[in-house]
């Protein structure tokens, strides 16, 4: 099974020249862009998009488990957030509503029926990637509002976190490879089908932390300078 959209697995000699030139995503890009043409957040999380759809690890996220990792990691940790800080939730609605959502999502997406089925389908691919976005958007709005306790913010982005963390774990340690879209390509890649499993479980466990830790870093000095202003 290979994914449809981001067309076939790519062998290594082949992974530079495979840019994914769709014309109507590249036009909604360039209206995300333009949207967003005043704010500094939602256009890098244009940029982060464009890596994710356009540049040629869409291509090899059809290959590895391990890309495709990364690419989740890109939407849900570094795209999301990024709009998340370009369209600012009005107001403090409750934080856990949102995080079973988005946690909901994006361990039934790596179910693997749901997961294979998304690799070979466009239709599905599409609300695979529209609902693990959407729901992480959700997420990082909640978690941004301002009149909200710096200290609940940090709990939800630390559980965030480790529950990505444990599906990453989960997926490292797995005894056997779950998905069937990975069944071939990782050989080329000088990889067998588990270790490129393993290898994604082990990125969601470990760097995925680096976009939480810096949303953390980012809450904590906003409630810091929040602190010391009414302090003074």
């Amino acid at each position: 099974m290979n994914a449809v959209y981001c067309g076939p697995p790519p062998l290594p000699n082949d992974l530079v020249a495979s840019w994914n030139l769709d014309p109507v995503l590249l036009a909604l890009l360039i209206a995300l862009g333009v949207a967003f043409r005043r704010e500094r957040a939602g256009l890098a999380a244009v940029a982060v998009l464009a890596i994710a759809f356009v540049s040629p690890l869409c291509a090899l996220s059809s290959a590895l488990f391990s890309a495709r990792v990364v690419h989740h990691v890109l939407l849900v940790a570094v795209a999301a957030p990024l709009l998340a800080l370009a369209l600012p939730a009005r107001r403090a609605d409750g934080i856990m509503l949102p995080f079973v959502l988005s946690t909901a999502v994006l361990w039934a997406w790596h179910i693997p029926a749901a997961y294979d089925a998304a690799l070979a389908n466009v239709a599905v691919y599409w609300f695979m990637q529209l609902t693990l976005l959407g729901s992480a958007l959700l997420f990082w709005r909640a978690v941004f509002v301002g009149a909200r306790s710096p200290v609940d913010r940090l709990v939800f982005v630390v559980a965030a976190f480790a529950q990505m963390g444990l599906l990453g774990a989960i997926l490292t340690f797995a005894a056997q490879p779950l998905y069937s879209a990975h069944a071939i390509a990782p050989l080329a890649w000088g990889l067998t089908p588990l270790e490129d499993q393993a290898l994604g479980g082990l990125i969601m466990w470990v760097p995925a932390g680096i976009p939480y830790a810096i949303a953390a870093a980012l809450i904590a000095r906003r409630g810091w300078s929040s602190l010391t202003r009414v302090v003074a």
